[in-house]
């Protein structure tokens, strides 16, 4: 191609660039300023260093949006500007990136509003539940509003890039190719920079937004491109036989396996039950986003679960409980399963290898099981989980139920409990019935006939920020589902199968943000928040009141729950016995296992530590959980930091391992 006669080389082009990079540069930076606004903590300062790391993602989404139009304009070089085809593919190129901008930041908004977290490639896994998830969406969010607000965007979008064009085709200067080599030369060295993002070996990376040591932070850096498709790399789920080899003897010793083989990877262990024992009835409850932060247990003085703080003081409450994941569908599969869901894309229920698992549950034998929930069981492929691996389930929907639906999620979740109640108090045989909540989450309904019976409180914005609440609307819905558990074990006392029964309560996950001052800085600065909550074994006429300190995970609970009962089980999973635990005072298996998907750490929550790993940079932190003070130096020492790094990698690579390997026999 023939310099002088190249017209891509024109400097219309480039103003077009140059004119339109600045434009989109701008808007994405007051889409930033508007987060900022909307979501930002009154306790967050000095924000310029996290405006100064989003501008750099926002100028390499913007530049490589340059370079494809670039690399148009070479297809059109004749034509630049004055050709009908060339005209249309930059007009349309710059309305659809606009558009996307418009689309994607909507979405993300409404995705952090929902979870604290910009939009990642996790959102993909609603498209599996598209009904369910359009319907939640029509319910939770202003959906006429989002869409006129959108027609305006799109308008602007329309003429602003009509206006662009304009401006950049106005009558350009000739130059030889030596002027326009000095001219494109510099334009392009800087466009290639700002898509690297720094003059460094490494380029830019999603997860430097986090150096600047707080999750806002880096959420205010990152922008929806660069959140969004730095997580699709997640999205394939392996293991590591090699590695799980190496940690098989440490995590034998953990799980005491008596006979370990480290060949074919043996995690078996029994437990013989207690004959003489009369078998009780088992009702566990799933607790719908149950963060223990926001709740009376811990000191809350919005006192949002008077009741359940009651019946804490009756039963065997573990403080210290962790969900080894975020997610209900991450929830239930820990539960079930016994197994920490590590998946890195969607959820291990909705994979097909992975739905084939031996659980404990299925192990109970001579019960009568049930599971109970308020809407579908379609959703994230649960159904598959429960009656592909529990044998003569009875699964109970929606359509089951006399009482009518209130929401997206199905019936109410205090009829959800009365339906239930009338089921297994017509059981002659032992039973054990798992019931799964879901009005703890948006839209935060709460049905008309049981609004005289919930206080409905109003608080300013800083009182809610202050003890961990977002809105009104979600401090209510924590109230009524608190009164929803007081008429459930009322209308249990009435019942005959009631003194013969064992209920465990235990959240399906806990919500990221702020537990300001009732809980340890590391509580909010490390996201503690999202996976602590509360854990229950409740039965008063069978178990003396007793409060826990040790650290236990949600994988613990349906093992634990076998051993309390007397029932003879086989467990080849990463639940372990609790009670044996704690009454050995066994410090050594005081912790627990975390995961972080979107941030793909893993971490473990010691007796005095928390420590994480970023599983793709190495990069360490270890924090204690005593106090708010910086760690002492050589604390914890190098053998303690080892058995930290050693355990974490351990778990994490057993889990990839039996979520692959722990089929029914």
């Amino acid at each position: 191609m023939n310099f002088q006669s190249s017209h891509i080389f024109r400097s219309r082009l480039l103003r077009w660039m140059l004119l339109t990079g600045v434009f989109f540069l701008l808007l994405m930076s007051l889409l930033r300023l508007v987060f900022n606004w909307v979501f930002k903590p009154d306790t967050e300062t000095g924000l310029s260093r996290a405006f100064w790391m989003g501008m750099r993602y926002d100028a390499r989404v913007v530049c490589i949006f340059l370079l494809i139009a670039f690399i148009g304009g070479l297809i059109f070089y004749k034509q630049s500007f004055s050709g009908k085809w060339a005209k249309r593919f930059l007009l349309i190129y710059s309305r659809f990136f606009g558009v996307l901008i418009i689309f994607l930041y909507t979405f993300d908004f409404a995705h952090f509003a929902y979870l604290r977290q910009r939009l990642n490639a996790s959102i993909l896994s609603y498209a599996d539940d598209a009904f369910i998830s359009a319907r939640m969406v029509w319910q939770s969010y202003p959906v006429i509003k989002i869409v006129l607000g959108w027609i305006i965007g799109f308008v602007l979008i329309f003429y602003a890039t009509r206006y662009l064009y304009k401006r950049s085709a106005m009558p350009e200067t000739r130059a030889g190719w030596k002027n326009k080599l000095a001219t494109l030369f510099p334009f392009f060295l800087v466009l290639g920079l700002a898509i690297f993002g720094r003059v460094s070996k490494f380029p830019l990376r999603w997860s430097d937004a986090y150096r600047l040591n707080s999750d806002y932070k880096a959420s205010l850096a990152l922008n929806p491109f660069q959140s969004f498709i730095s997580s699709l790399k997640f999205r394939s789920s392996s293991y590591d036989l090699a590695q799980t080899k190496k940690y098989y003897p440490l995590m034998t010793e953990q799980l005491g396996i008596t006979n370990p083989d480290s060949v074919s990877l043996n995690f078996l262990r029994t437990t013989t039950g207690d004959s003489a024992s009369r078998k009780p009835n088992i009702v566990l409850v799933i607790c719908e986003s149950f963060s223990a932060y926001k709740s009376s247990m811990w000191g809350n003085p919005l006192n949002t679960t008077p009741y359940f703080n009651e019946l804490c003081k009756q039963g065997i409450f573990f403080n210290n409980c962790f969900t080894p994941a975020y997610g209900t569908a991450r929830g239930v599969w820990a539960l079930i399963t016994g197994i920490p869901d590590v998946t890195e894309y969607k959820t291990a229920s909705r994979n097909p290898r992975l739905v084939d698992q031996q659980t404990v549950l299925n192990d109970i034998k001579g019960y009568e099981k049930f599971y109970f929930i308020g809407g579908s069981a379609s959703w994230a492929n649960i159904r598959g989980v429960l009656e592909a691996n529990v044998k003569d389930l009875h699964l109970y929907e929606q359509e089951d139920y006399s009482a009518k639906g209130v929401d997206v999620w199905g019936i109410s979740d205090k009829n959800l409990f009365l339906e239930a109640n009338k089921v297994i108090s017509k059981q002659d045989k032992p039973f054990f019935a798992i019931i799964q909540t879901a009005d703890n989450h948006r839209p935060y309904t709460i049905p008309a006939e049981d609004r005289p019976f919930v206080k409905m409180q109003q608080f300013p914005q800083d009182t809610l920020k202050k003890y961990g609440f977002w809105t009104n609307e979600e401090l209510n819905a924590f109230s009524y589902m608190d009164y929803t558990y007081k008429t459930f074990i009322e209308a249990a006392q009435k019942e005959k199968y009631f003194d013969n029964t064992l209920f465990v309560f235990i959240g399906d996950h806990g919500i990221r943000g702020s537990a300001g001052n009732m809980m340890p800085k590391v509580w909010t600065d490390q996201s503690l928040t999202l996976w602590h909550v509360p854990l229950l074994f409740y039965a008063p006429s069978k178990l003396r009141p007793q409060v826990v300190e040790h650290k236990v995970s949600q994988v613990d609970v349906i093992p634990s729950i076998a051993a309390l009962a007397g029932l003879p089980v086989r467990n080849t999973t990463l639940g372990r016995n609790i009670f044996a635990d704690t009454a050995s005072l066994n410090n050594s298996r005081n912790h627990a296992f975390v995961f972080d998907f979107d941030l793909g750490l893993a971490g473990l929550v010691s007796k005095d530590y928390y420590y994480q790993v970023n599983l793709k940079t190495k990069k360490e932190g270890v924090y204690s959980l005593l106090h708010n003070n910086p760690l002492s130096p050589g604390e914890p020492s190098s053998n303690a930091l080892d058995s930290l790094r050693q355990l974490t990698l351990g778990y994490f690579e057993t889990s990839r391992y039996l979520l692959f390997n722990n089929k029914k026999r």
